[in-house]
């Protein structure tokens, strides 16, 4: 028996402790926010909140989750009333197919919780491991600024110039 808890509440579980996490909130818990992508921690699709962290919730065993507390992206809100972020994210349109869009909200989550306000490159730094194959980055990096506050970046005071070359 594995014992979690998931969005605050506590939750035992008869399942093999090396099951990944992602299936338990899935099939166990029926917590369908978080995605199954790449299944190597490489894509973000799954990403969650693990005691205040963003993690890879396809590479955790649950038995390594502990008592730490696991939030999803149901712990935000509903789509009848979600929350700022997710708000944030319906805004600016930064969904084209949604597929990855429950794990860029959990990783914005958990950066704007620890840093209300990141710098840029914090940001972007931050966000940089979750994928989106669809290219919404830019709308997904505006939702997160505007949650926090934060000015659009300036263009570099600098040209582009391009080598013929090329």
């Amino acid at each position: 028996m594995i014992t979690l808890t998931v969005n605050g509440a506590r939750h035992t579980l008869d399942i093999d402790p090396s099951t990944p996490l992602l299936y338990a909130l899935r099939n166990d818990l029926h917590l369908h926010g978080a995605k199954f992508g790449c299944g190597l921690g490489q894509c973000g699709a799954c990403t969650v909140i693990v005691d205040d962290k963003p993690m890879f919730s396809c590479l955790i065993p649950v038995s390594a989750v502990g008592a730490r507390s696991v939030r999803t992206i149901e712990s935000l809100g509903t789509a009848e009333r979600p929350g700022k972020l997710q708000q944030a994210f319906i805004d600016h349109q930064a969904a084209q197919c949604g597929y990855c869009i429950a794990g860029m909200i959990m990783r914005a989550q958990a950066l704007l919780e620890r840093n209300p306000k990141p710098t840029e490159r914090e940001l972007r730094t931050h966000m940089e491991p979750n994928l989106c194959r669809c290219g919404t980055h830019l709308r997904i990096l505006a939702a997160v600024r505007q949650v926090a506050g934060l000015p659009d970046p300036q263009p570099a005071d600098a040209p582009v110039t391009i080598s013929k070359g090329l």
